[in-house]
């Protein structure tokens, strides 16, 4: 008997810095998303393609779906997330155990149209001291979404990914494959190699830098067996700048060495990273520099 070819599109959605990225990681076995502890570090919707035998599952990360919609980036963002809803197969909707915020409503607000099949995934779910908590907050979810299954899941540490993924397969429409079985984004080496620098800055500054940052990559070159990196580092701020470089220089640096480390698992080659910082001020309000700087509806 031969497998039936199934092929789909699966949303991931939930609240900022719940998990969506590392879940999406553990599912693909590599590295793709970047994360971050921060809330908002993914700004754009990514597909991860996963082909195993005869089934192929194209996630879409989105960024979470927040209430603050005052700069042109946040509304970008919010949209990206939304518009992930319309046209998937499969919508995964993940919450963190027994919290619930204001903007966990809001994407339960959102997801209770959806009418196709929704799995919701209980992350962290391995960190609880007392499952028995964890039983009612089950209820009322399913309570609230009647027709969504629930799985408890650890993205972190990979724990039931397979219970989420065979669900996820049986709900996968009969289609030929849509991506080459070896292809695992849509997204471009020179996208992800500017979102790897994004990262390591969210990582090494926290709190010190707000969101004002992007990163454009402005040469992407394989020369013999080595690949040239140059990426410009945007900020809005002169203070902002100082910030990035650090003392003598040792901050940049540090973000640098942490990039081509991934980079070079990421694109199998020794990596030369350049980077330069420089000061553009407002452009995370203004839709035409967001619109240069690839922030576009996919």
């Amino acid at each position: 008997m031969t497998d039936i070819s199934r092929c789909g599109y699966v949303a991931i959605v939930g609240r900022p810095n719940v998990g969506k990225s590392t879940l999406l990681n553990h599912i693909l076995g590599q590295k793709l998303a970047i994360t971050s502890r921060k809330p908002q570090t993914t700004r754009h919707n990514m597909l991860g393609i996963k082909t195993e035998g005869a089934v192929q599952a194209i996630y879409v990360d989105t960024p979470g779906l927040h209430k603050n919609n005052e700069k042109a980036l946040n509304r970008f963002m919010n949209k990206s997330a939304a518009s992930a809803l319309k046209d998937v197969d499969v919508v995964v909707f993940v919450v963190d155990r027994t919290r619930w915020t204001d903007e966990d409503q809001l994407v339960l607000d959102r997801v209770q149209y959806v009418q196709g099949p929704l799995i919701i995934a209980v992350n962290k779910a391995d960190r609880m001291e007392d499952k028995a908590e964890l039983l009612p907050h089950l209820q009322w979810l399913t309570e609230q979404l009647p027709n969504a299954e629930v799985v408890p899941v650890s993205a972190l540490h990979g724990h039931n990914l397979d219970t989420l993924e065979r669900l996820v397969a049986e709900h996968l429409p009969e289609n030929e494959h849509f991506f080459p079985e070896d292809q695992i984004t849509d997204r471009s080496s020179r996208f992800l190699a500017a979102e790897l620098v994004r990262e390591k800055i969210m990582r090494q500054l926290g709190a010190e830098l707000p969101y004002q940052i992007t990163v454009e990559i402005e040469e992407f070159k394989q020369e013999g067996r080595i690949l040239h990196i140059h990426a410009l580092i945007l900020v809005e701020r002169d203070g902002q700048k100082k910030i990035l470089i650090g003392e003598k220089g040792e901050r940049i640096k540090q973000i640098g060495q942490d990039a081509r480390k991934d980079m070079e698992v990421l694109f199998d080659s020794k990596v030369m990273l350049n980077l330069w910082v420089k000061v553009k001020g407002g452009w995370s309000d203004d839709e035409r520099a967001l619109h240069s700087l690839g922030y576009r509806e996919q």
